[in-house]
């Protein structure tokens, strides 16, 4: 570019090339240093390079149309190319600004328009004002010549304050030196062309070419990054060159109204006195923010010296931390978000890093923040700092952090330095103390020599040994299972070398995790066997570590822990925790372990291993009628008796494995080694055939039932395999009628999976209400009076067609959704009831639903029924609920609350399928129950069987006896019907009579019954 310039002047008539080949390579220069250096933000420079170049552009316009084309240069596109380029400048200046000039000082910025205000009065009155009194130009010119020496005052008011508030280096010179070339040749070029004696070539270029050059040299030097990343400032006084050069620019109005007054006219009066007035404001300003500073700079001391109180007061590093944090915190701006911390240092200077820099779980704990003023906690004494004090926030707001976090950073180090020298005196006054708990420790504490032999010995050694060990070579002091262990963990520590004890790390520093593995030497071994002073056994845990290289004990030491006890406890968790504590049996988790082993073992011998589920039937019965008492001698019995079928199978179809109890009922049997599945079979015939003979227990003789579900390798590769198919095969083999064994097929999964597929399509239907209620007429025997309606429900599934109840009911009810569905039923149920009530108030129908247990014990089951009830109008004696014997049967305080309110309010209770449970004429006496309802299997042999007359009749007498109402289930022939009226039975209901009916059916069925004739024998479609 020196070149370029140099042949510009020489070579008048290649200006035009020359001078644009002087632009082009400032914009290239630019841009190279862009790409060279990288700068925190590439926008500002990008934006200088825009500048120029819209400069060198307007240059090229404006030669071509004076030089080439001969016409007027003024105005055309060159002047907005020129304008574009201080609008882009002082852009640019400004970016710089906020980017690099992290300390806001109003102050620089006081200053920058005290400057341009005396100067921009020179402009006013040299350049602007002959343009504004010239009448030979028009708006356009004179609006265009006007915003030449404006531009010039804007740039020049942002350049001035960033170089105010900015650390000066070296790009930042070269750019206030280029701009400073443009200014002076702006304002040359202005005074020419007001005197008309303006040319191309003259001296005044000489300003733009050093500004194309500069720049281009300021982006090109590595100082260029400073301008655009956060810095640390330091305060200090004023410099005397800004104080020189801000008092010129105050007298600059003076000197040109004095200037004016000498020349007899004041033509600018107005001008300067606003200027005076703006200048005044300024330093009153200026003096305001002094005071401002000062008072802010004694709270900041008060700040400090309360944190340094705070900090003689901390005891320890983690006090001193909190402190620190609490001054911070008093000395930001109150509403920021900032973050503090204590790190490893990164140099002996204050810094302002990047968090990216910095270590990946110290950023982490400063936040989100880009960058983070680092101020080491260094001592007077020159030492270099190991720790830094980090607060990342606002640069805005670290730059006014710098010093005072500087001062706070000194006197935490003076703060953990005391603490330090603290705990060493502490240390140096407690070594008499730890010499007291060594010598009365219970711990045995030997160092070991040369030889082995024992060199010290704490006075415990001789509760544990009978003497001291002085002089005793260690191994022989050990039994004799145990002395080669100790010489060989002697040799091993002496080989592993001397411990080296690291330097202690600082608090903040990531520390080892507690349960990393230590030094082997350190580690401790299997549990080591001595012999007291009273010959008993006794363990020890041993612990080597060698310290010969450490002056004060040259030798080997080893510590000695009594752990008998601990032992003899850990036998006992470990016993508790894999044995049933009822059977002394194994566990689920130990027979799962062995049934892997098994089957690994088989796998590679070909062997056949078998597992079987064994669940008591019943189990609960025996709970309920002898006493849980009862039951756990049960269980333990069933664990006995199982062990020993077992052990009489032993190798005739395998060898026998582990039995366990696997929890509750529920025991599980392990075949190792079996030849075929057929033999597994038979081994699970054997057991069940043990369970043939009753169990005499002290409670009583007790006869007992089991199903067993088999499961073998041909069908299982894993443990869990093998016992989720056994568990499939008990579930079958109780669905089929209990005290059976069933073996797992692939076809067992798949019902179990279809069954997994109906409960799922039962969630969805329950909560899309996709059921159907049908109604069964009960109907009094005589004369075929209809008196109400059992509720049925139906489910109309959209691809299997209707499902039998027998199917969902008992799926609904292992889910749970059971609940739900009855609570639907008997919503419709009880809205049907109330609506047939209103159509024959005097036939006084009612409705009779099935209540299973788990919905019976549903939270506030008989508030919840009532309230429908009480919803719908209907009164309580139109509902009629049945449940199971079972439910009645059991000695359930909550179940008998619920039937108590429901019986006081009005509702019935009736017992469904009587007779096929627990069924025994002597409780009816006091079952809070209406109705029995006798089940269809009873009804179905009346007439045929004289046996099963005879019950039928005692039943309906005793019911009779008992004012119970009796209805039969299942009429289907006249002949039954007759029977049972001659019985004394009143009501009943079955094909014979119905079958179940819809809704709208129901209806029609009540309105030809209050109508018509009677309707024995008929049946609905």
């Amino acid at each position: 570019m020196a070149v370029l310039v140099i042949a510009n002047f020489a070579l008048p008539s290649l200006h035009p090339v020359l001078w644009s080949a002087i632009g082009c390579s400032s914009v290239a220069a630019i841009l190279l240093g862009v790409h060279l250096h990288k700068p925190r933000k590439r926008a500002p420079w990008l934006l200088l390079a825009g500048a120029v170049a819209c400069f060198i552009t307007g240059d090229l316009i404006a030669d071509v149309l004076t030089r080439l084309l001969h016409q007027s240069g003024f105005p055309s596109l060159a002047d907005a190319l020129y304008l574009t380029m201080y609008v882009l400048i002082a852009a640019a200046l400004v970016w710089l600004y906020r980017l690099g000039v992290v300390r806001r000082d109003l102050g620089g910025l006081f200053d920058a328009v005290t400057l341009t205000a005396g100067l921009g009065l020179l402009s006013y009155i040299f350049l602007i004002r002959p343009y504004v009194d010239n009448p030979n130009l028009s708006t356009l010119d004179r609006s265009i010549s006007i915003a030449y020496p404006l531009a010039d005052i804007v740039v020049l008011l942002v350049g001035a304050r960033l170089i105010a508030s900015v650390r000066f280096h070296a790009a930042l010179a070269l750019l206030a030196l280029g701009g400073v070339g443009l200014l002076s040749s702006d304002v040359g070029y202005g005074l020419h062309q007001l005197a008309g004696s303006w040319h191309t070539g003259g001296p005044i270029d000489i300003g733009w070419a050093a500004f194309y050059a500069l720049w281009g040299v300021a982006a090109l030097h590595p100082s260029m990054r400073q301008l655009t990343e956060p810095q640390v400032h330091r305060g200090g006084e004023e410099r005397l060159g800004r104080l020189l050069l801000l008092g010129l620019s105050l007298f600059i109005a003076p000197i040109v109204l004095f200037v004016e007054m000498r020349g007899g006219q004041v033509r600018d009066a107005a001008a300067i006195a606003a200027v005076s007035a703006l200048l005044s404001g300024l330093v009153l300003l200026r003096l305001g923010r002094a005071v401002r500073a000062q008072r802010l700079t004694v709270q900041r001391e008060r700040r400090l010296r309360s944190a340094g109180a705070a900090l003689l007061m901390a005891t320890d590093a983690g006090g001193v931390a909190r402190t620190v944090r609490g001054a911070v915190a008093e000395l930001l701006p109150p509403g920021g978000s900032y973050a503090v911390a204590l790190g490893p240092a990164r140099g002996p200077k204050v810094s302002m890093p990047y968090l990216s820099e910095l270590d990946p779980e110290l950023a982490a704990e400063l936040g989100g923040f880009e960058v983070a003023l680092c101020c080491p906690l260094a001592l007077a004494d020159g030492r270099a700092a190991e720790r830094a004090l980090y607060v990342a926030a606002d640069e805005v707001v670290l730059a006014g952090l710098q010093e005072a976090a500087q001062i706070l950073a000194t006197q935490a180090a003076m703060a953990l330095e005391r603490i330090a020298l603290g705990e060493e005196v502490g240390r140096r006054n407690s070594e008499a103390y730890f010499r007291t708990l060594v010598l009365n420790t219970a711990d045995v504490i030997l160092i070991v020599g040369d030889g082995d032999l024992v060199g010290y010995a704490s006075p415990s050694a001789r509760a544990l040994f009978g003497s001291d060990l002085l002089g005793t070579p260690l191994p022989t002091a050990f039994a004799e299972e145990s002395a080669a262990e100790v010489a060989r963990r002697l040799a091993e520590v002496r080989a592993a070398g001397p411990v080296r004890h690291p330097a202690p790390l600082p608090p903040d520093l990531p520390r080892r995790p507690v349960d990393a593995p230590v030094a082997d030497s350190a580690r401790p071994g299997q549990d080591l066997q001595v012999t007291g002073p009273d010959g008993r056994p006794a363990l020890v845990e041993a612990t080597f570590r060698d310290l010969r290289g450490e002056p004060t004990v040259r030798g080997v030491v080893v510590t000695l822990r009594d752990v008998t006890e601990r032992s003899r406890l850990q036998a006992e968790l470990y016993q508790r925790a894999t044995f049933d504590a009822l059977t002394g049996l194994p566990n689920r988790e130990v027979f799962l372990t062995r049934v892997q082993e098994a089957v690994a073992s088989g796998a590679e011998t070909g062997a056949t291993v078998g597992v079987l589920i064994v669940e008591l039937d019943d189990f609960k019965v025996v709970n309920d009628t002898f006493g849980h008492g009862a039951g756990d001698a049960l269980l333990v019995a069933v664990g006995q008796r199982l062990t020993e079928a077992l052990r009489a199978v032993d190798g005739s179809y395998g060898a026998a494995g582990t039995v366990a109890r696997l929890g509750g009922d529920e025991f599980a049997a392990l075949v190792r080694r079996a030849g075929t599945s057929a033999d597994v079979e038979r081994v699970a015939e054997r057991v069940l055939q043990s369970f043939k003979a009753p169990f005499e227990l002290a409670h009583g003789t007790v006869s007992a039932t089991a199903s067993i579900g088999v499961a073998t390798t041909a069908e299982a590769a894993t443990a869990q395999e093998l016992l989720r198919h056994a568990d499939l095969a008990v579930y079958v083999a109780k669905d089929a009628g209990r005290d059976r064994w069933r073996r797992f097929e692939s076809s067992l999964h798949s019902a179990v999976v279809e069954r997994h597929k109906l409960r799922a399509d039962l969630d969805r239907a329950i909560a899309g209400e996709a059921f159907l209620l049908h109604f069964q007429p009960i109907v009094t025997l005589a004369d075929d009076r209809t008196r109400g309606f059992e509720a049925l429900v139906r489910w109309d599934h959209p691809t299997r067609g209707m499902v039998p109840p027998d199917e969902f009911i008992s799926v609904a009810e292992e889910s749970g959704l059971i609940v739900p569905l009855g609570a639907w039923v008997l919503s419709q149920a009880i809205t049907a009831a109330a609506q047939w009530r209103i159509a024959y108030p005097e036939d006084e129908i009612y409705v009779s639903v099935n209540v299973s247990a788990r919905q019976f014990r549903s939270p506030d089951f008989a508030r919840w029924v009532l309230a429908e009830i009480d919803r719908m109008g209907l009164p309580p004696g139109g509902l009629l609920l049945e449940m199971t014997e079972s439910l009645l049967l059991h000695d359930d305080g909550e179940v008998a609350a619920e039937l108590a309110a429901l019986r006081q309010a009005g509702v019935r209770i009736a017992i469904d399928d009587f007779g096929t449970g627990f069924s025994s004429l002597s409780y009816l006496r006091r079952l809070p129950v209406d109705v029995l309802k006798l089940d269809k299997s009873f009804i179905d042999t009346v007439v045929s069987s004289a046996e099963q007359h005879a019950v039928v009749d005692m039943i309906v007498q005793l019911a009779r006896i008992l004012k119970l109402q009796v209805v039969a289930e299942g009429i289907e022939t006249s002949a039954e019907r007759d029977l049972l009226v001659t019985m004394g039975c009143d009501h009943g209901q079955g094909y014979l009579f119905s079958r179940p009916l819809s809704y709208r059916d129901a209806s029609q069925w009540l309105s030809d019954d209050a109508s018509g004739p009677q309707r024995g024998g008929r049946t609905a479609a």
